[in-house]
């Protein structure tokens, strides 16, 4: 009898209807390689099948807003501070997001998130304008609408943006505190962690995650997702670094496929009950593995192109998605719940 590793004898052991594993077993886990990695992407696949299923979660998004970001991100093509040669434009009007909110929606997603290059979303046309096309993405019923609109300092906005019909709005931590000044040094940890609190005390359900592969270690990626865990976040995207030229990061190399796969089987052993995104950079950094994304603990995924690079054609991942055995989730935008 081939001998098992003595980590994956004390993952499989978990209960994980009770909750994620510990911190010290997580790190554990990271040590894991070569076969016993295998074992590790059945276990968390088996994981995603009984606590959260076998539907796969679709959202797409438009970049509502393009460029001048005044925040100094390092990963980001949309910050001022870089030269990245992107097209940039002001905040569509709510036609034009009733459109794409359209399109998305025929290209099969249950969600779809307005999504603006801004530091904070504060009173005035902007709101006003966002809050339009809110409700008019609500009213059409064809697509739950949710965003991501900066930093939020004002409790209020919050309940105002629940009040327009917003589903679920999209704050990543980005990686670990320890990290965070690393990669971003115009604002705190702190206001991105508060945006998340005001947004639960709304009523709104929070998307929360973060970028791989900007140089952190493995450390910091369990403290991420330990992070997120005791905010009691409802979705988690795991985005991987896509390199942009003119960025600081520019010359990072893309993360191997084994290991991308690493970190999403460590995440849905972290995080068993959340719906685990995997989204910007899986193409460049999944190569031909894009299907183990699933098989490995995904159970959502974006559908469409990003803010500024193009993603995969919409049918492939409906097409892979049937390939694996799995089913692409229904979702009402008035509660979420599933239907015929």
């Amino acid at each position: 009898m081939p001998t098992v590793h003595p980590t994956l004898e004390a993952l499989r052991s978990h209960d994980y209807a009770s909750g994620g594993i510990s911190r010290e077993l997580a790190l554990e886990a990271t040590r894991l390689s070569g076969i016993d990695l295998w074992d590790l992407y059945a276990l968390a696949n088996r994981v995603r099948h009984e606590q959260v299923g076998d539907e796969v979660h679709l959202c797409g998004i438009i970049n509502a807003k393009s460029g001048h970001c005044p925040e100094d991100c390092k990963f980001c093509a949309q910050s001022r501070h870089y030269d990245t040669g992107i097209q940039t434009y002001p905040l569509l009007d709510p036609i034009e997001m009733e459109i794409a909110a359209e399109r998305a929606a025929r290209e099969g997603a249950g969600r779809f998130g307005i999504v603006t290059a801004t530091k904070a979303l504060t009173r005035g046309a902007f709101l006003d304008t966002v809050l339009e096309s809110v409700r008019r993405i609500k009213a059409e019923g064809k697509v739950q609408p949710d965003a991501s609109l900066g930093i939020i300092y004002e409790p209020e906005i919050a309940v105002m943006l629940k009040e327009a019909g917003l589903g679920e709005f999209n704050h990543n931590l980005e990686t670990s505190r320890r990290y965070f000044g690393e990669i971003c040094t115009t604002h705190s940890y702190d206001e991105r962690l508060n945006t998340l609190k005001y947004l639960k005390a709304a009523g709104i359900m929070v998307c929360s995650g973060g970028i791989f592969g900007m140089g952190e270690s493995w450390e910091d990626r369990v403290d991420l997702a330990l992070e997120l865990r005791g905010v009691g976040v409802d979705t988690v995207p795991m985005n991987f670094l896509h390199r942009i030229d003119g960025t600081p990061l520019e010359k990072m190399e893309p993360m191997e496929p084994l290991e991308v796969l690493h970190c999403i089987a460590l995440f849905r052993l972290l995080l068993p009950q959340m719906e685990i995104k995997v989204a910007g950079g899986r193409e460049v950094n999944l190569r031909s593995l894009q299907p183990l994304m699933f098989s490995s603990g995904a159970n959502s995924t974006m559908v469409g192109n990003y803010l500024t690079t193009r993603g995969w054609n919409a049918a492939k991942d409906h097409e892979m998605i049937a390939d694996l055995g799995l089913r692409v989730a229904c979702e009402s935008p008035a509660s979420g719940a599933e239907i015929a």
